[in-house]
């Protein structure tokens, strides 16, 4: 089995995971952020199929009278409550009951609690496309039945239909997806330190000196979530190395002992290793989670303790739970070039079927339709992949353009490489990437042992 999904990583390479050019994501942050539409843009919203009013196109779904649903993911905070929000929604349309039940990182070892104990949720969110390969070869997950997948047909470009498939067949719906190339900045900062947006690493670099000599941290990192260390590599890696050998090494076709990985993690160290320059050193990243990188970046009253916070579309949300405005005191610009070109990574979070269940298959069909994504779309901190989602519902021109640009992209994007590969080396708290980009953060001099510790892993988790 493991051969099959190997072989699957690397046709989703070829096709599905190129990239988008730095130009579209930079036209679509290129907007001065403003509250969405009035009257107007809320009618045209509501018409048709795309999350309205309009009973006559809205989506049929069955009545579930006293049917039983859960639902688990990885969710907390902001995420959760918005989430909430949607299960809500689909009680009120079919009166089933919908339980969220939290998961831990990894949820495929969470996941394998549950179904030992006879107790699986009918439906899993999950955020890697290597969980859902092991959901499949562990022989839990269920294919979408034909309502969903009239949904993907009709909402879905191939491409994230493809990342949801495992050898042909319809396992995921993926409902939520994140452009985690972007740098969120604190306007105030900027100002007092008489700094522009960088659009190269170098620039990048120069900006964050100048923010250091202003008496702000330039960078805050959330060290304590390894998840956000794999994305600063890969935006590095992808923009110095380039989509091949991005390719080549998220199926381990190559190395990480490599010469483009070593280049990679100098680049990074630059950044990790420059004294002052991430908020709280290196121990204090590592134990500030990602919500408190965002709040401390945008804290009111007393001064940031950071200039800047890398991460996708999802910091937005937690800045809501800020005084900050995101268009005033924050902004954002695409992830700045370290070699010819920026391009941008994506992610996303699929919905899989775990039991053989009408309201199971109702859920995906659901979460398969813009009626969905319509609500969380609305509150922010979200870009949905469904190209039938009326873009006017998102709520300021920021989101709405990433959201654009996404959806524009079709075919054309480039998956989050730690969420393709198997969830041992890619996922877990502790161990394989997680760890060895936690260890490096705290010794970014040590670019032979991280490259071993990485090489080491990976080795074990594609080859099991």
């Amino acid at each position: 089995m493991r051969s099959t999904l190997r072989t699957r990583r690397a046709r989703l390479h070829r096709r599905t995971t190129v990239r988008i050019a730095s130009a579209v994501v930079a036209g679509a942050l290129a907007f001065t952020v403003t509250a969405c539409g009035g009257d107007d843009d809320k009618d045209d919203a509501d018409k048709g199929g795309n999350g309205g009013k309009d009973t006559k196109n809205a989506l049929q779904l069955p009545k579930l009278d006293g049917e039983s649903i859960s639902v688990s993911a990885v969710w907390g905070g902001a995420e959760r409550k918005v989430f909430l929000k949607v299960l809500d929604e689909f009680e009120k349309r079919t009166g089933a009951k919908v339980s969220f039940v939290p998961a831990q990182d990894p949820i495929i070892s969470f996941l394998e609690s549950k179904v030992a104990g006879g107790q699986p949720p009918d439906v899993a969110m999950l955020p890697q496309v290597g969980a859902i390969e092991q959901a499949v070869a562990n022989k839990w997950a269920k294919p979408v039945g034909p309502e969903a997948q009239k949904q993907l047909d009709k909402n879905y470009a191939k491409g994230w239909q493809e990342l949801g498939a495992v050898d042909g067949k319809q396992y995921g719906v993926y409902f939520k997806a994140a452009n985690k190339s972007l740098v969120w900045y604190n306007t105030r900062v900027f100002e007092n330190a008489g700094v522009s947006v960088p659009k190269t690493w170098d620039d990048f670099m120069k900006t964050a000196q100048t923010i250091y000599d202003s008496g702000v941290p330039p960078v805050s990192v959330a060290g304590a979530e390894a998840w956000t260390l794999t994305d600063w590599f890969e935006n590095i890696y992808l923009s110095q190395a380039g989509p091949e050998k991005y390719d080549q090494l998220a199926a381990h076709k190559i190395e990480w002992t490599d010469l483009s990985v070593r280049n990679a993690l100098i680049t990074l160290g630059e950044l990790f290793g420059k004294k002052g320059f991430v908020a709280g050193g290196a121990s204090g990243a590592l134990q500030t989670e990602f919500p408190a990188s965002v709040k401390q970046t945008f804290r009111g009253g007393d001064q940031p303790k950071a200039g800047m916070v890398f991460e996708g579309d999802m910091v937005s949300l937690a800045i809501s739970e800020t005084k900050a405005k995101v268009g005033t005191d924050a902004k954002v610009f695409p992830f700045p070039a370290v070699g010819a070109e920026s391009p941008a990574v994506v992610g996303g979070d699929a919905a899989v079927a775990l039991k053989d269940s009408k309201g199971a298959q109702a859920l995906l069909t659901f979460l398969g339709s813009p009626d969905s994504a319509k609500i969380w779309a609305e509150a922010g901190g979200f870009i949905s992949p469904n190209k039938s989602l009326d873009m006017s519902v998102y709520p300021n021109d920021v989101q709405r353009n990433i959201a654009k640009a996404l959806v524009a992209a079709g075919d054309d994007i480039r998956f989050d490489m730690s969420d393709q590969a198997p969830q041992s080396f890619g996922g877990t708290p502790g161990k394989g990437e997680w760890k060895a980009l936690q260890d490096f953060l705290q010794s970014p001099k040590d670019i032979s042992g991280t490259q071993k510790a990485l090489e080491t892993a990976a080795a074990k988790a594609y080859k099991d």
